[in-house]
């Protein structure tokens, strides 16, 4: 009994995690959303001019701007410290958050795996893989949807130990009783399906990019500039997986295992309750940093946004990829 009141959390914790999640999804809510709309824009335009993963980066646009739409309720929550938009709605934004980041990881590695199957396999990657990458794209957001429905379930609204149980959201909600055989087996199938995988994926393409740029095989692109952009962009993103996504999925186990009351360690409970907020909070960071990818790695965005009358270059563009056989004129 001492143990267990030793480690009750206290008013600190909460005000702590509160105003750090508010300070951080504040600041990040206008870049967000204005960087992520600029993206859709010019993709919208560059979508049937290239090859060069911009199915990819619409979606991983759209996954980024939906968790940034959700921030405002989020800030809400955590200024005022109670939920009076019922409990419906708080399990729909918690869910999401979930799918949104997970997409974001899923559309990352598509896109470094693209890039790098463009420099490594140019001849196999041509115009008619764009319908497949629609098709990758709806699947992937079946998968990372049907993948995150155990984040909700698990959580009980309404049943905490106090009266106010009702008013309280997010990671606030109390966890459903669990065993540990059960929480281990979730932990492991998250890390692996939801961040070593994916960070393998993305790693392996930086590599295989990378050596690209000493060696000239046969079929490979020879010109190293358009090598210097892939590798640019996959570099890119391992750098948000490694900044962003990295930390969490760290902390995101540990503290899954405190709030299912499987760690007893009252040192350790307090040292997560205070580095796991930091770590997600890097976590919903991508949706800003993501845009800022896309503007300093592909040419799109600087022609886009240095000459917004394009219309004609986009129909000689038609004109010459017709002449060239469907070979896309366009460079990232």
């Amino acid at each position: 009994m001492n143990q267990t009141k030793s480690c009750k959390r206290s008013e600190d914790f909460q005000v702590y995690q509160h105003q750090v999640y508010a300070v951080v999804y504040s600041v990040i809510l206008v870049p967000g959303l204005l960087g992520n709309v600029l993206a859709l824009w010019v993709f919208k335009v560059y979508v049937k001019e290239t090859k060069k993963a911009v199915v990819f980066m619409m979606n991983l646009a759209v996954a980024d701007l939906l968790q940034v739409l959700s921030l405002p309720l989020r800030i809400y929550y955590y200024l005022n410290n109670t939920w009076p938009f019922g409990q419906f709605l708080c399990m729909i934004c918690f869910y999401l958050k979930y799918v949104n980041m997970y997409a974001s990881i899923f559309f990352l590695v598509c896109v470094s795996v693209r890039r790098c199957e463009l420099i490594m396999r140019p001849l196999r990657c041509n115009s008619s893989k764009r319908k497949g990458d629609w098709l990758v794209c709806a699947l992937g957001w079946l998968l990372v949807c049907l993948c995150c429905l155990p984040f909700p379930l698990l959580r009980n609204p309404g049943s905490g130990p106090d009266s106010n149980s009702t008013s309280m959201c997010f990671s606030e909600l109390p966890m459903r009783a669990i065993s540990v055989p059960a929480v281990w087996a979730l932990l492991v199938l998250a890390e692996l399906l939801g961040f070593i995988i994916p960070l393998i994926l993305v790693l392996g393409c930086t590599c295989l990019t990378a050596g690209s740029l000493r060696e000239s095989a046969a079929g490979a692109i020879p010109d190293h500039g358009e090598k210097q952009r892939a590798l640019r962009m996959v570099l890119s993103c391992a750098l948000v997986f490694l900044v962003c996504f990295a930390p969490y999925h760290v902390t995101m186990p540990l503290d899954f295992l405190v709030k299912a009351k499987a760690l007893s360690s009252c040192a350790l409970r307090d040292l997560i309750f205070r580095c796991h907020p930091v770590t997600l909070c890097l976590a919903s960071l991508n949706c800003s940093l993501d845009p800022l990818m896309y503007y300093f790695t592909t040419d799109e965005f600087w022609r886009r946004l240095s000459k917004p009358e394009i219309p004609e270059s986009m129909s000689l563009s038609r004109r010459l990829s017709c002449i060239t056989g469907g070979e896309d004129t366009e460079e990232d």
